[in-house]
């Protein structure tokens, strides 16, 4: 090992089990650092762990995972041997583009992402076909370490290696793979998420070693491909950071950029015309782009005093509100409404549970009375409350007046207003949804036998009255429409998994199915064809429920599990993951799980998810999401106590 190298003991950091609190600022005082192992570390996000990596310039070996007959830092011989032609003798199944590294000499390494969209058209569609073939979704997570075994190349794609070593140049010589088999020996969570060695590769630029297998040109190459592919740099497609100055500089004077035209002309800077949101997507971009670590806060982590007890409120279900964007309706596991200002943390209304203690499943408000909401609990009971006859404070009396009661719907687990305040549907664990009229207060129709399984949701169209769209453990999406007979559904599509959710897009252009353990589609709205699969990785848990929404608008998708302590984030047109937010209690150190999660309609890159502790506390609370404030602004932006954000080095 060369002397530069520092070696890895040095640090300790091999059976480390939580990096949670060393941040990323802490590299930057070791800026020539070369070496560094964070074998069985907790480190499992990508995005916050290269930021903090980013910071070591002199960086040249990795190691998340070790190959097991290496005791020494640097590449395994035996994984990376090179014949006398300087073709690749052997790989790892830890990563199957290392096929062709050693072999690939030729290609001239590239900092563009956009590389592989200037090859001829005969190369893009072999490489396509290619990728396709070898299945290269599934390569990181398939190919990655089995603690159990070891892993083996498929045959199928030993017999393709030679695209890879012409893809730029048909004269380069093929290279001579034989199958090897990897060990992983103490690998990190990290190992195992989707792409994680292509995306390691790519965003490190002077990594030279990764889990003891040397990067080559072509992995470089093919890890550019499969971070454009998968993965989003920057907000909106941008491809480089910029200076929120800068930005706002260009927007003042009404250019995208200072792009001068040649000597022939005069030096003006060239006008063009953009869309109204490019300024604002652009000032996202470089908000998001300064900070690795997304601003968590812990909304509802407090006290109230009622009947002289004290007692702290569980959310269960949470609404933003529809046109005061500082207010938030949610229901509680003890049956009690609660509105509260989310931005400085006061209780605006509060009602209390009355009979029967039962949770808060359903909560819809009215958009044109934004007055008035409608709650429903799993015992049935179905209310409308007014907000102004709602008391201010816990301890104002409560009255009866200004409350609509409606007919009890069995079992209920979601309600939903239609566009004209007029009606709402009612569903649960039944195969049968219920229409209200919200104005005389009487059940319209209990339509039967809907689905061939429970109905999780009924949802309304953003701007129809009549359309709706129902979504069932059985494992159809169904769209119905209130004009014609609900015999026959207007279509039906299917998921591989029971459904748990569905929601239309803000414009009803799409529909966003969540099916169990992550299974996440677009559909079509207008005939349910398929229009985009986010292929977000399955845990193998049939109990993992999905639940998606859209954030941005429909630019994004925010989509969380209740086996999983991670909302990811992809663009809703490509697929693309943006970023994840792994989340984890400030106080105890815990994981927290993703019960339910919204996007704020009137903040971009802005949420709110609930999520619940382990056991045995099993703490409920509604967790604020600021994708564009750092986690360093936690101290000013709390409410008289500090926050700290979960996984800063994704540990």
């Amino acid at each position: 090992m060369d002397g530069k190298f520092m070696h890895l003991h040095t640090l300790n950091l091999d059976f480390c089990t939580s990096l949670t609190s060393f941040h990323e600022d802490c590299f930057s005082c070791m800026p020539n650092l070369m070496c560094l192992s964070m074998c069985e570390t907790r480190i499992s996000n990508l995005w916050t762990t290269t930021a903090a990596l980013s910071k070591l310039p002199s960086l040249k070996e990795l190691r998340f995972q070790n190959c097991l007959c290496c005791k020494h830092t640097g590449a395994c011989p035996a994984l990376s041997g090179e014949n006398a032609n300087g073709d690749l003798t052997s790989v790892s199944g830890a990563d199957v583009t290392n096929q062709a590294s050693a072999a690939d000499d030729r290609v001239k390494d590239s900092e563009n992402h956009d590389r592989y969209k200037n090859l001829p058209d005969t190369y893009a569609v072999e490489l396509s076909n290619y990728l396709q073939r070898m299945n290269l979704l599934e390569l990181s997570s398939d190919a990655l370490p089995n603690l159990n075994g070891r892993v083996e190349i498929p045959d199928e794609i030993l017999d393709n290696h030679e695209l890879l070593v012409r893809l730029h140049k048909q004269d380069v010589p093929t290279a001579t793979v034989k199958l090897k088999k990897y060990s992983s020996h103490h690998p990190s969570p990290i190992c195992f998420e989707k792409h994680y060695r292509e995306y390691m590769v790519a965003s490190l630029p002077h990594l030279e070693v990764l889990d003891n297998l040397r990067i080559g040109k072509m992995d470089r190459e093919m890890a550019k491909y499969v971070f454009c592919k998968y993965f989003e740099y920057l907000p909106y497609k941008r491809k480089h950071k910029e200076n929120m100055v800068n930005v706002l500089q260009k927007r003042e004077m009404g250019t995208s950029g200072m792009y001068y035209q040649s000597s022939s002309k005069l030096n003006k800077p060239n006008r063009c015309r953009k869309s109204q949101h490019f300024f604002s997507r652009s000032l996202s971009a470089a908000k998001l782009g300064s900070s690795a670590c997304p601003l968590l806060h812990p909304l509802s982590s407090f006290s109230h005093v009622y009947k002289e007890e004290n007692k702290r409120l569980r959310p269960r279900q949470f609404e933003y509100h529809p046109s005061n964007s500082s207010l938030m309706a949610f229901g509680t596991l003890d049956g009690e409404v609660v509105v509260i200002n989310h931005e400085n943390g006061n209780i605006s209304n509060y009602i209390p549970s009355i009979g029967v203690t039962s949770s808060v499943l359903g909560l819809c408000w009215l958009k044109k009375y934004p007055s008035k909401l409608i709650a429903g609990s799993d015992n049935g009971c179905l209310r409308l409350f007014d907000t102004n006859h709602m008391p201010h404070t816990v301890a104002d009396p409560w009255e009866n007046s200004g409350v609509v009661n409606f007919k009890d719907f069995e079992q209920l687990t979601s309600i939903h207003v239609n566009s004209t305040d007029d009606r709402f549907l009612a569903s649960g664990y039944s195969k049968n949804v219920a229409l209200y009229d919200i104005n005389s207060g009487k059940q319209l129709e209990v339509f039967t036998n809907m689905h061939r399984e429970p109905i999780n949701v009924a949802k309304f169209a953003h701007h129809s009255p009549f359309i709706f769209v129902t979504s069932s453990f059985d494992r159809d999406v169904k769209m119905w429409d209130l004009r014609q007979k609900q015999e026959q559904p207007c279509y039906t599509a299917s998921s591989s998994r029971g459904n748990v959710m569905v929601c239309f897009s803000p414009d009803d252009l799409y529909l966003l199915v969540s099916a169990v353990d992550n299974e996440v589609k677009q559909l079509s709205a207008v005939d349910g064809r398929l229009h985009m699969n986010f292929d977000i990785t399955s845990t193998g848990s049939a109990y993992n429920y999905t639940r998606s929404y859209y954030m941005n608008g429909r630019d994004y998708i925010i989509s969380g599990s209740c086996d999983e302590h991670v909302v990811r984030i992809c663009c809703a047109q490509t697929g693309r993951r943006l970023r994840d937010v792994y989340l984890e209690d400030s106080e105890s150190g815990k994981s927290l799980s993703v019960q339910s999660l919204r996007g704020d309609p009137f903040r971009d890159f802005h949420m709110s998810v609930l999520v619940v502790s382990s056991r045995p506390s099993s703490k409920w609370e509604i967790m604020k999401v600021n994708l564009l404030a750092s986690s360093r602004l936690a101290e000013e932006y709390s409410y008289g106590r500090p926050i700290c954000s979960s996984y800063c080095l994704g540990g």
